[in-house]
């Protein structure tokens, strides 16, 4: 190096810092770079993206040729270091010890630190131009990346590491909710309501979503035909559950339309309402709700009558009752006799009824009332009471106050709830 100027030695140190930090931003940025994104660009034909995911694919290439030139440029940098201080001062001790802690300090800051930081902070936009770049590389010095890789699968087998075991890698739905819930304003918030809504059907059951059988609005076929005419022309739905006599004795499902259209052509009696019956349909207690829905697809219903162990009715169950589960209510429904949808008012109270759900409570309200347990608001303050209170009764679950108001001998009718502390600072400080 002796020929060489002083200043074209010390260029060629800084052109060497450049190209170790350019293997250590590739690096970095390589690895950071998010997969499925990077799919993404490949099918949208970025530039660069199919040849990254090309090299990401062939880690073992990829890693070996960046770090053997990383490597290999850091050595030479103190040896040419080294050199300049020994022809420019000649052999002393203190000045090769500066020497040495200058070029650490250069290679460390200006080689490792600052571009492994940028490459971590910009993977996109730094590892796809750098990937047109380190291919041709990999070609160039395949013998030798295979030469070193020989060792590295050496040591890698004599420690039992299976490195293509790794890559089947499958995220779980609780990483899959976390990455939703990260996502930030990358996935608009009723899309992301929505997609936090879907997990969850996983994890319930037709009991969490049905109507339970108190509320459904069924016919009685030995009810007096006058009334059963008043029933079909003031009812809520579409469709009825007729049963006789006994509601666990269910008959069939009944078409309000075309009994409708029976009735205004005089046609409609008794033995007619009996034949416009549907077949009804049954599903056992605890039937998971994704599970219920593939089979209302396949099975072309849209009401099932959930029943117990014992034969008995527990409530009734549509498609539009699981779809209110993902994307909030849409469907009409009867009045509710306590507790409108108004919501808080201005001292922060609400009066629902006891009967009410607690998952359709809790998504009202944005409560976090449990739901591992009883399926309603009632059955949640007669588990935690372990009575039918007969006055006023204050009860505190979890952060959330409540309020017996009106109750009977067999339930819990009226409560008051109170907002909790968390939910009084406003919701929306979007400016």
């Amino acid at each position: 190096m002796e020929q060489f100027p002083l200043w074209a030695q010390i260029g060629a140190i800084f052109l060497l810092l450049f190209c170790s930090g350019f293997f250590s931003i590739s690096e970095t940025a390589m690895m950071a770079l998010n997969r499925h994104r990077l799919k993404y660009l490949a099918n949208k034909g970025a530039f660069g993206a199919k040849t990254t995911q090309s090299l990401l694919g062939r880690t073992d290439q990829l890693l070996g040729v960046i770090l053997i030139g990383n490597n290999l440029l850091n050595t030479i940098v103190p040896v040419l270091t080294t050199s300049i201080a020994l022809r420019t001062f000649g052999h002393d001790n203190l000045v090769l010890s500066i020497a040495t802690g200058i070029v650490a300090f250069l290679i460390i800051v200006f080689a490792e630190i600052t571009p492994k930081i940028v490459g971590a902070t910009f993977p996109e936009k730094i590892a796809l131009p750098a990937s047109i770049v380190i291919a041709p590389l990999i070609r160039v010095l395949k013998p030798v990346v295979w030469f070193v890789n020989l060792f590295s699968y050496a040591i890698l087998t004599v420690l039992h590491i299976n490195t293509k075991g790794g890559r089947d890698q499958r995220l779980s739905t609780e990483e899959l909710r976390a990455i939703v819930l990260e996502s930030g304003s990358f996935i608009p918030t009723k899309h992301r309501s929505i997609l936090l809504n879907l997990f969850d059907l996983e994890n319930i059951s037709v009991d969490d979503v049905m109507i339970p059988r108190r509320r459904m609005e069924a016919l009685d076929f030995n009810a007096p035909f006058d009334d059963i005419l008043h029933q079909l022309e003031t009812c809520y739905h579409n469709k009825l559950i007729v049963y006789q006599g006994d509601i666990d004795r269910v008959l069939g499902v009944l078409h309000v339309r075309k009994t409708l259209a029976a009735l205004h052509k005089q046609e409609l009696t008794r033995e007619t309402l009996r034949e416009l019956l549907t077949e009804p349909y049954f599903v056992p207690s605890g039937t998971p709700v994704f599970q219920q829905l593939q089979y209302f697809q396949e099975t072309r219903q849209r009401t099932a009558l959930v029943v117990n162990e014992y034969g008995e009715l527990e409530g009734l169950v549509t498609p539009e009752d699981i779809l209110e589960e993902l994307i909030g209510e849409f469907t009409t429904s009867i009045p509710r006799s306590a507790g409108s949808r108004a919501g808080w008012n201005d001292e922060g109270e609400c009066i629902v009824a006891g009967s009410m759900p607690l998952r359709e409570l809790n998504r009202w309200l944005h409560l976090t009332l449990p739901t591992d347990g009883p399926k309603t608001l009632n059955g949640l303050l007669l588990e935690t009471l372990e009575e039918i209170p007969e006055g006023d009764v204050c009860v505190r679950i979890g952060d959330v106050h409540l309020e017996v108001l009106q109750s009977d001998d067999q339930a819990i009718r009226t409560v008051k709830v109170f907002k909790p502390k968390a939910l009084a600072v406003p919701r929306d400080t979007r400016h």
